[in-house]
């Protein structure tokens, strides 16, 4: 699965693969070091400057600007398939790897409303920050399954 470097301009493209289930670390240097961190650590670097990708050897340069655009021209151009769901979700704060949670170990770090009613806890190993099934979770999944939907259909060029 491949790893991605995004740089400043494309925040919420990272968060969103991170949803996806891919490797992506939002980088907010300068161009030389966007460009080392990607060739050091085998990633294609996505931006939306023309510049700087040219100068890249595994490198993309997005023209869409809108988000679901981005989503559908990068999974388009590499080809990839991710499932529209949040299985392989990676944390979306740091890019951590998420674990399965007992939800007697969720208790005292959730609100009480949440500790009551969930059953299913993930945390990041790196972070610790804490997930669970709320109602955001049904957006993110529908905005997922439109995005592959769209790939699938064969109309991945950007909106």
């Amino acid at each position: 699965m491949p790893q991605f470097v995004c740089d400043a301009m494309l925040g919420s493209l990272a968060r969103w693969l991170r949803f996806f289930g891919f490797d992506t670390i939002f980088f907010e240097g300068a161009g030389r070091e966007l460009l080392d961190l990607a060739r050091r650590d085998g990633r294609w670097l996505v931006t939306r400057n023309g510049a700087l990708a040219a100068r890249g050897p595994r490198s993309i340069c997005l023209m869409s600007e809108t988000l679901d655009g981005q989503l559908k021209e990068l999974l388009t151009r590499l080809d990839l398939h991710p499932a529209p769901d949040l299985d392989n979700a990676r944390c979306s704060a740091c890019n951590g790897e998420l674990e399965n949670l007992p939800a007697s170990k969720a208790i005292g770090h959730v609100p009480p409303h949440v500790a009551r009613t969930a059953n299913h806890f993930r945390q990041c190993q790196t972070c610790g920050r804490i997930y669970w099934r709320g109602t955001h979770t049904k957006r993110i999944v529908e905005r997922m399954q439109r995005i592959c939907a769209t790939l699938d259909a064969g109309k991945g060029a950007p909106a």
